[in-house]
């Protein structure tokens, strides 16, 4: 029987380290033979001597275990809410209020010629009463206790999204109700307010057309986009009788896509938005995705361009309008279930209320 290493003299062992590595060019000074000669020259007789497996031969560790969560959470964003910030924002009522009632009072008079005896001439005042009716409009949050664990283990507060996504659908559709109103109530928005003066078109452009840009490329020369500008501020001039001037406060509304016509430079290196600055030094630009081109549609649905508005918030000490809701946010109780909760959550709005019609000027078509 031949020796194993531990019966092996350090001669012997050494030896054998000789013949390995003059035979197989392998050479590991300082090792130990454990296995027996035979073995170590005819290597089916190896392989033969070693167990086989019992599991799947494996190499690694499951892919998961090197997974990484990033804490920081990506949220999905939507289109900004701009109606409030266009147009300011006011609670009216409360959400039991069905109605709103706004008094409008109009002064009359009639004026003659004196006379110690004559009894002529009256000054009066005329009263109305316009409507608008809120609408009340809610959304539910629902949870359950495994939905809660599971998702909680991706460091994600389920809970706190969910309530969340409420408010955010919530004041997305507020916002929607202060532009369109609500179909079959007393309740417009401010491009659809039945007392909206009707809306002017924009002139001619020198390289075809009424619109201000094609795609992505200007198409507007920067004196032909401030003619344009130029002609809402007239109209309002034209509407209000007077009560708004050049130097009155304006706020120019238009969608992103239209303010990028701002930058429109003439020849004297001059662009629309210094031209405005100069000539209207009390305008403001402001913008919201509901102006885009989708927005402004002719009878048979087609596109007919963006839209544009220029909008006079004050006109003698008066506000001329504003964004209504008669309730901002209302929360029920948390319903608890078997094995899961509910929640509702309510708002409420007016639309917008136009108090002042003439301080409000539209251009289709750019």
């Amino acid at each position: 029987m031949p020796k194993l290493a531990y019966d092996m003299s350090p001669q012997d062992q050494k030896a054998a380290l000789d013949f390995h590595r003059a035979r197989w060019g392998i050479d590991f000074p300082g090792s130990q033979a454990f296995c027996r000669p035979e073995w170590k020259e005819n290597i089916n007789l190896a392989m033969d001597a070693q167990p086989a497996l019992v599991t799947t031969p494996n190499s690694g560790i499951p892919a998961y275990l090197t997974y990484f969560t990033d804490p920081d959470i990506l949220r999905v964003l939507t289109a900004p809410n701009e109606a409030a910030e266009i147009f300011g924002e006011k609670q009216k009522g409360e959400w039991t209020t069905s109605t709103l009632l706004f008094p409008v009072v109009e002064r009359t008079y009639d004026v003659s010629s004196y006379g110690d005896y004559n009894n002529n001439g009256r000054a009066g005042i005329n009263t109305n009463f316009p409507e608008r009716q809120p609408y009340l409009y809610q959304t539910i949050t629902e949870y359950g206790d495994l939905e809660i664990e599971r998702v909680g283990l991706a460091k994600i507060g389920f809970v706190a999204e969910q309530k969340e996504a409420a408010i955010d659908g919530l004041n997305k559709f507020c916002n929607l109700t202060y532009f369109r109103g609500v179909a079959g109530l007393q309740n417009y928005g401010a491009l659809n307010d039945p007392s909206l003066y009707a809306a002017i078109a924009p002139i001619p452009k020198a390289n075809g057309g009424l619109a201000w840009l094609n795609g992505t490329a200007i198409n507007g020369t920067a004196n032909e986009i401030f003619a344009d500008i130029q002609g809402l501020v007239i109209q309002l001039i034209n509407q209000s009788s007077g009560q708004i001037n050049t130097k009155s406060k304006f706020v120019l509304a238009m969608s992103p896509r239209s303010e990028g016509a701002m930058t429109a430079t003439n020849t004297f290196n001059v662009n629309v938005a210094a031209l405005l600055k100069v000539n209207f030094p009390n305008m403001e630009v402001k913008t919201a995705i509901q102006y885009g081109a989708l927005t402004a549609q002719n009878p048979q649905g087609s596109a007919v361009g963006e839209i544009v508005q220029l909008w006079a918030p004050q006109a003698a000490g008066q506000d001329s309008g504003y964004c209504s809701f008669n309730t901002k946010l209302r929360a029920g109780p948390v319903v608890r279930e078997m094995s899961a909760y509910k929640q509702k959550f309510t708002q409420g709005s007016a639309g917008f209320i136009l108090r002042q019609p003439y301080a409000m000027a539209t251009l289709v078509g750019v």
